[in-house]
Parts: structure tokens; C-alpha cells; sequence
């Protein structure tokens, strides 16, 4: 899986929890855009700072069940579109 993050906007708090618990190589934004599946991360100000890229539906499962054990919530759950380019978008609970 891909990962950048994207300029001009300040990572989350707990940012430094998703690089220790997911693999991830660090790409531009245009290379992980690239990927199939895409999983944002909104930091505290709402603002999309992260994106994560997978090539296969397995790799972007298995980050989805890694954020949620992080305590992030997916805004797209149970939802069967995008939003920004993101097949889900993951933020820290209320």
C-alpha cells in the first residue's frame, strides 16, 4: 500500500498510531491516487491531510479493520460511493 500526505494540511494526532500499525510506502499524492482503492484520513480540522492507496480489495480491508482498531470511525460505511476520490474516509470519534 501507498501513502502520502497531502500539502499544506497538519496531520492528525494520532497519525504517528496509522504509520506504526500499517505498512505503508510513502509516494506522491498522484502515484497513491493512482491505486484502486482509496482511504482518506481527516485530521482534527475536518480537512482530508492523509491518503492511503491499495491495489487489491484485501490490502484496503485489512487497513479499514487496522483504522478501526485505531478507534477511527469511516465516515462512507455502508455507503456504496466515493467522496473525494475516497472509497472510505476514516476520522478520530467525536
Amino acid at each position: 500500500m501507498k501513502t502520502t500526505l497531502l500539502e499544506g494540511k497538519k496531520p492528525a494526532k494520532f497519525d504517528k498510531h496509522i504509520i506504526g500499525n500499517l505498512l505503508l510506502n510513502v509516494d506522491t499524492p498522484v502515484e497513491v491516487r493512482k491505486e484502486k482503492l482509496i482511504i482518506g484520513v481527516r485530521n482534527e480540522d475536518g480537512e482530508i491531510y492523509r491518503l492511503i492507496g491499495a491495489t487489491k480489495p484485501n490490502s484496503f480491508m485489512n487497513a479499514v479493520e487496522e483504522l478501526v482498531d485505531l478507534g477511527l470511525v469511516d465516515e462512507l460505511d455502508g455507503i456504496d460511493d466515493t467522496e473525494d476520490g475516497c472509497d472510505a474516509i476514516f476520522r478520530a470519534t467525536e
